[in-house]
Formats: C-alpha cells, structure tokens, sequence
C-alpha cells in the first residue's frame, strides 16, 4: 500500500521500517461496498462507523428510499468529524418532493417536476450516483409513474442511475416489477431494485419467477439489478404494512397480521409514545390492551402518526432470499444503521458465515463479487471493490472458519467474529474486535 492506494502486488521486498501485516493463511478482499445502507444517520457522533466496519463494510452508499441529505452539507459534516468509512449518495425522490411542495400526498405539477429536475441535476454535478425512490413511502406513493421517468432521464443524462424501494414490495409486487422495468426502458437508465424480496406470504416460492422475468428484460436491453440482505425480516415504519394506506380500516389490519407480517415474531424497536413497548411484539402489545393482533397494530398506526415509529417484521422466507442471492445480477446489502435490526451490525458476515460457509449456497469467491467489484458496478463507482494496482487500498481480512454475524433482535448491537482487520484507504480502522481511531474515509463522487 502507498498512501491511499494499492501500489503493487506479488511477492515484494519490504521498505526499510514499512509496516507488515502476515495474513496466516486468512483471506484478503477488497473492502466490502454497500450498496444499500442507513450507518449515516448519527455518524456525526458515530464517526467510526463500527456497524459497518466490524462487518467488513468500508463503503456505504446512502440517500435510499428516496430519502436523502444535499450533498454540500454532506461535505460539510464530513469536513467537520471526519470519519473512518466511504460514503456516496443518491439523490432521493421523495426528498426532492418535499422541498417543491406543501402537501406530498397528490400527484406533483408539472412546474413542480420542473424545480425537482433543476435540484437533481446540480446535485448529479455536484457528485449524486443518480436518483432514489422510495415508492411505497407516502412522500413518493402518490407520485406518478411518468414523474418518475421525468426525473430519471436526468440522472441518465449525466450518466447517473436508478435505485429503487419498489411501489410494492407485497400485494402489487408484479406491478411494481414492471414499473421499475419500464422507468429503465423510457429513461435509458440502469435501474436497481432495493433490497429485493417477497413479503406476501401468498407468493411465498416464486422467486424464479420473478427471476425469469428480469431476465428477459436484461435480454431487451434493460439493465436491470437487484441488491439483497440475508434476513427474513425487514426494518421500516409500521405503515407500510397498509399498502392502500387506509389506517383506520379493520379488514387491511386483519389482512396484514394474516400476509404480511408474523405478528408473533415482530418487534417494536422504536415506539416514542410508549418507550415501555419496545422490545415487544405486536401480539405482546395486543394482549397487554386485551386486543387481538390487528387491533394492536391499528393502534401502533394511529398512536405514533406523528412521532413515528420503526417495526422488525418477520414476512419472507428463506427459499426466496436464496434465490434472490444466487441470481448472478444480485449484490449483498445491507439496508442498516447503527441499531434496530441486526442487519446494521452483521448482513455481510451472515452472508459469508450462514450462507456461503454453512448452506454452501455459492463459492466464497462468487460472494465476495457481490460484495465488491459488483457492488460497485451496480452503482457506479470506479477504483474500488477490486484488489488491484492503483485501486484505492479498501481491504479486509477474515477467517473463513469461524466468520459470522453475532446480532439479534434482543442485541442487535454485537460485533461480527471472523473480521481481522479493516482498512479503508491505506489506513487500519478495525482490528482486534474494535475501532481503531482514524478517520480516512472520503466522499465518492460518481
């Protein structure tokens, strides 16, 4: 390594008094790239990113679900408390809404669309891998299809792309498939589906099919790729589990309890109008108001509306995941933060541990592609991912043997084991189990 970067490769005499690492017979990657991440929310007081970096994540990519910070505070806070991992962004749909206009529950006006456009196109200048939507989100879900489109053909025009939390990732998931297709089609835009699974139990088993379908698109030019994390729970705002958004209705809450969430395995991991809630699950929380589990999340609805409030539901299985993992335009992701869902702390590890060393479900080095140098195809970020000459010097060592993800629900905090060391550009940030305090992270620009 000479400064940031990988200066050569082979078998190399040491400088006078340079630093070695002996590997013992580990494994070296390249640092692991994620495409779909939340770790910078309280970075700022997190600055060592120790979710991301003890799994092996030296790069996230952030600004999903069409949620997203400008970029020039982004380099103001970086400028403020450096910290010890990569970081790029989208630019979020939703995000764009909400600065144009008062009430995001409607479809947008053409002038609207206009000023999003201006905004999204400075920031692409300014470095935006493209534009993020978060279309099951209320901020987007009354947006149009031809909005959308609008707005993706300027991220294709400055060669960005498109990634997407789908219209539906449940009772409309077909539609919502086609959808992203047809944005690729009229934008003439790579497009990425975000953390892709099936959350309608009813449709539990068909993940080949959806395949298929993807694959012909690919076959009609669309480039179209998806990036999966290892779990058969999710992490979102408990609304979600409305697809028509009609709160208040009994029969949607009965239908939810019934295909889209286990509501004896669901967990509140953040409920601010009863802290004494968290921890629990929605069952629990029925039985504690002598309700059943669809009037217990009717209530969760409607007491946190406006505080909010963030649910761990189990509602996909583990046939499906495996085939969304093994499908060669798949990368691992994440879609953590720094707590919640253990997925913050061990997506990448349980991948390499549960799934690659234990199920066999692919080769070490096939999971590793999807980790790194597809990864960073995927959204479009150059000189890394790679262990390469001139590449920046993002690495990680590992054992084989022993490395897996130790977060759960209960302790969605605990460290991965396996992880040796991690560098992020030439500089050591994690060893020995812990943080070491620099700080070499940089922006990536697309």
């Amino acid at each position: 390594i000479l400064n940031n970067r990988i200066g050569d490769i082979g078998k190399l005499t040491a400088f006078p008094n340079e630093s070695i690492t002996d590997g013992q017979g580990k494994v070296l990657a390249p640092g692991f790239i994620d495409t779909h991440s939340h770790h910078d929310r309280q970075l700022s007081q997190n600055p060592s990113a120790t979710a991301a970096i003890n799994q092996g994540i030296t790069t996230i990519v952030v600004g999903q679900d069409g949620g997203s910070v400008p970029i020039d505070i982004i380099l103001s806070r970086l400028d403020k408390v450096p910290t010890a991992i990569n970081l790029a962004t989208y630019t979020g749909h939703g995000w764009l809404r909400q600065q144009f206009m008062k009430d995001v529950r409607r479809k947008a006006t053409m002038p609207e669309i206009d000023s999003m456009k201006v905004l999204l196109s400075h920031e692409m200048d300014k470095g935006s891998l493209g534009l993020s939507t978060g279309l099951e989100y209320e901020a987007a879900f009354y947006s149009t299809p031809e909005e959308v489109v609008d707005l993706a053909k300027v991220a294709a025009e400055k060669e960005g792309r498109y990634i997407s939390h789908i219209r539906s990732e449940d009772i409309h998931l077909d539609e919502a498939i086609e959808e992203i297709i047809e944005i690729g089609r009229q934008a003439k835009i790579p497009v990425q589906i975000s953390h892709f699974k099936i959350a309608l139990r009813s449709k539990w088993g068909t993940a080949q099919k959806i395949i298929n379908r993807l694959e012909e698109a690919r076959l009609s030019g669309i480039n179209i790729t998806a990036d999966v994390y290892p779990y058969t729970m999710w992490s979102s705002t408990p609304r979600v589990l409305f697809p028509k958004k009609d709160f208040e209705n009994g029969a949607s809450a009965a239908f939810a309890t019934r295909e889209l969430f286990d509501p004896i395995s669901s967990v509140m991991v953040n409920y601010p109008p009863n802290r004494q809630w968290e921890g629990k699950t929605v069952s629990e929380i029925g039985k504690i108001n002598n309700e059943s589990p669809a009037l217990a999340l009717m209530r969760i609805i409607r007491e946190s509306e406006s505080s909010g409030a963030a649910i761990v539901a189990n509602s996909m299985s583990e046939r499906d995941i495996s085939s969304f993992l093994k499908w060669p335009h798949s990368n691992v992701c994440s879609d953590g933060s720094i707590d919640g869902h253990p997925r913050g702390h061990g997506a990448f590890t349980r991948t390499l541990g549960r799934y690659v060393r234990e199920q066999n479900l692919m080769p070490l080095e096939t999971a590793i592609q999807k980790m790194t140098s597809l990864a960073a195809e995927h959204v479009g970020i150059k000189n890394r991912g790679q262990i390469t000459p001139g590449y920046y010097a993002d690495l990680v060592l590992f054992d084989p043997d022993i490395i897996v993800d130790n977060a759960t629900i209960t302790d969605s905090k605990a460290h991965s084991s396996g992880i040796e060391t991690v560098w992020v550009n030439g500089k050591v940030v994690y060893q020995n189990q812990k943080a070491v305090p620099n700080y070499p992270g940089m922006f990536i620009k697309r």
